[in-house]
C-alpha cells in the first residue's frame, strides 16, 4: 500500500472512532466496525467468546513462533470540550485517553503485516481489547486461552508529554498497580446535642483519614513510589443527628510488589485500631486491580532498537502512578508497554485532550516492524 493511501485511510478511520466513543463493555458498534475493516482486508478473526472486542491474526507463510500486539478500544464518560472537526458525536462520552488512536494504529499495523505475510516467520495475534478503563478488560481476553501460545506481547499508549516523532520506553515498571479499598465505620447514633450518648463515626473516620497518611511517609521506603488517597467520604443525612455509620473509599498506587503487600496490611490495622480507640468498629475491604506493568529487559532493549531504526527519537520513559491492565498480559507473557508521542497537549482524561493524527502512520509502521522483527528473533533463538 502506498504511504499516502495508508495515511489517508488511517486518518479517516481515526476520525470515525473518535466520533463514536463507547464505554467499557459497551463497545458493540466499535467492535462491529473493527470487524468490517479486518474482513475487508482478508485478515482472519478468531472465534472467541468475547461480547465486545476481538482478536485477529496474521499467519505468515513461513512457520514460526507467535507474538501479539494489543490496543484498547473503549472511551470515557467525559463530555468533550475540544474544537476538533471530528469531535465526539455522543453526549457525555469521549475518547479522552487515546484509545481511538491505539485502535487505528494497531489496525494499520495489521494491514501492513497482512501485506507482508509471505515474509512473516510465524503468526501475529492482534488484540482489540475491550474495557481497559474498567482495569479488568485484559482478563476477558486472557480467559479465552487465545494467548497460551504467545511468546512476546507489545502494547502502545499515546503520550501527551512527547511530541510527534518521539516515544518513551522504560525497563521495569512504567505504570502502577491500581488497587481500591473501602472502610465502613460503625458508631452509635444519637442526637447531635448529646454526643456523649453516642459514638461519632464522622470523628472516627476523620481520624482514620489523618492516620493513613502516615503509611507512605513512615512505612514505605522514601526512595520508592507509593500513594494512598482517600477519595470519598459519606456519612449522615441531616444537621442535628450524629449518624450510625461512615463510609470511606480510596485508591492505592504502587510500583513494586513489596509495597503492594505492605500497604493494605497497614490500612487494615490503622482503620481497625483507630476505630477501636474511638469506641467504634471498622471493616476494611480490599479490591485488587491490575498489577504494575513490568517491561521485560530483553524486549525493552529490542523495542528501543527497533524504534531507533524506525526513525523515532527514543527517550527513557518516566514511571507513572496511573494504571494499565496491559500488566495482566505481562504476568503470563514477556512484553513491553510503549508510549508514543502524539503532541504536547492537555493530559489524558481531560475534556480538552487531543492527539495529533500525524503520529498514526509512523506508529502503525513501527508496531508492524516490531512484530515482524520479534518473530524473526524468536525464530533465530529456536535454531540455536
Amino acid at each position: 500500500m502506498a504511504g499516502n493511501d495508508l495515511e489517508k485511510e488511517l486518518l479517516q478511520e481515526f476520525q470515525w472512532f473518535h466520533r463514536n466513543p463507547e464505554l467499557s463493555y459497551e463497545e458493540f458498534e466499535t467492535t462491529k466496525h473493527i470487524r468490517e475493516l479486518l474482513e475487508k482486508d482478508g485478515i482472519t478473526i478468531l472465534n472467541l467468546p468475547l461480547e465486545t472486542g476481538l482478536v485477529a491474526e496474521v499467519k505468515g507463510e513461513l512457520p514460526g513462533p507467535v507474538v501479539a500486539i494489543r490496543c484498547d478500544i473503549d472511551g470515557l464518560p467525559v463530555e468533550e470540550e475540544t474544537a476538533l472537526p471530528w469531535k465526539s458525536e455522543v453526549s457525555g462520552k469521549m475518547h479522552a485517553c487515546g484509545h481511538d488512536f491505539h485502535t487505528t494504529a494497531i489496525w494499520g499495523a495489521a494491514r501492513l503485516l497482512q501485506e507482508r505475510r509471505e515474509h512473516l516467520q510465524g503468526t501475529v495475534k492482534i488484540i482489540f481489547q475491550p474495557a481497559e478503563e474498567s482495569s479488568l478488560g485484559a482478563l476477558k481476553v486472557i480467559e479465552t486461552g487465545v494467548l497460551e501460545d504467545v511468546e512476546a506481547i507489545f502494547g502502545i499508549h499515546v503520550s501527551s508529554v512527547y511530541p510527534v516523532g518521539a516515544l518513551g520506553i522504560r525497563e521495569g515498571s512504567v505504570t502502577a498497580a491500581v488497587d481500591r479499598f473501602s472502610i465502613e465505620v460503625k458508631g452509635r447514633g444519637t442526637h447531635a446535642a448529646h454526643p456523649q450518648d453516642g459514638i461519632d463515626p464522622i470523628v472516627t473516620a476523620a481520624a482514620i483519614v489523618q492516620n493513613v497518611q502516615s503509611i507512605v511517609s513512615r512505612n514505605v521506603d522514601p526512595l520508592s513510589a507509593g500513594l494512598v488517597s482517600i477519595t470519598q467520604i459519606k456519612s449522615g443525612s441531616t444537621w442535628n443527628v450524629i449518624p450510625e455509620y461512615a463510609f470511606l473509599e480510596g485508591t492505592v498506587r504502587t510500583l513494586d510488589k513489596e509495597n503492594r503487600s505492605l500497604i493494605p496490611k497497614r490500612l487494615k490495622e490503622i482503620a481497625e485500631y483507630t476505630a477501636k480507640a474511638y469506641g467504634a468498629e471498622a471493616e476494611f475491604h480490599w479490591i485488587p486491580g491490575p498489577p504494575a506493568t513490568d517491561n521485560d529487559p530483553f524486549w525493552t532493549g529490542f523495542s528501543r532498537e527497533a524504534a531507533e531504526h524506525s526513525g523515532y527519537d527514543v527517550r527513557v520513559d518516566e514511571p507513572s502512578l496511573g494504571g494499565e491492565d496491559f500488566a495482566f498480559y505481562q504476568e503470563i507473557i514477556r512484553g513491553v508497554y510503549i508510549r508514543i508521542g502524539t503532541g504536547e497537549t492537555w493530559p489524558n482524561h481531560n475534556p480538552r485532550f487531543e492527539v495529533d493524527p500525524k503520529a498514526l502512520k509512523p506508529a502503525s509502521e513501527y508496531v508492524a516492524a516490531l512484530a515482524e522483527q520479534a518473530l524473526k528473533r524468536l525464530k533465530q533463538e529456536e535454531a540455536l
